[in-house]
């Protein structure tokens, strides 16, 4: 059994982790390095719902050697509703984890290529707010992305 970290919350819960898995953040390593962290690391922009599923992430790579196996997990831990990878987004990159920025970006990536404007707007429930001429002129300006 490795060192722990105890994490701390915006909406005050405390996680305690094991050092080798929190240390796929980057901005936990360097709070480390920097003996920023007395007892408890203070999490300002993470959600405790969001950190436990950013953690098992961690953990799971930490862990898990079988790549078969990963890649299984990776693809299903995307698979979750937008609110929710919204949330893993912005703390993955808060807590600079290149690898799972990596990979929630290229699902989203995948969730809009091939479909029109419309379709991403409803994917991602985005009201049109451009009047039809504004839109004409976008298009004309920007026929190239429309071939």
């Amino acid at each position: 059994m490795g060192l722990k970290l105890k994490l701390k919350t915006w909406d005050d819960q405390i996680f305690e982790v094991e050092q080798n898995v929190a240390m796929h953040s980057e901005t936990i390593k360097f709070m480390v390095e920097d003996e920023c962290a007395e007892n408890v690391i203070p999490l300002a922009n993470v959600d405790g719902k969001t950190l436990a599923l950013v953690l098992d992430w961690c953990k799971t790579h930490v862990e898990e050697k079988d790549k078969d196996k990963l890649n299984k997990y990776e693809a299903d831990f995307v698979e979750v509703d937008q609110a929710v990878l919204y949330h893993l987004i912005m703390a993955a990159n808060y807590l600079n984890i290149k690898d799972l920025l990596e990979q929630l970006c290229q699902h989203v990536a995948n969730m809009i290529k091939g479909k029109s404007p419309d379709e991403i707007r409803t994917t991602f429930n985005i009201k049109n707010d451009f009047t039809p001429e504004e839109e004409e002129e976008i298009r004309k300006e920007n026929m190239w992305a429309f071939e």
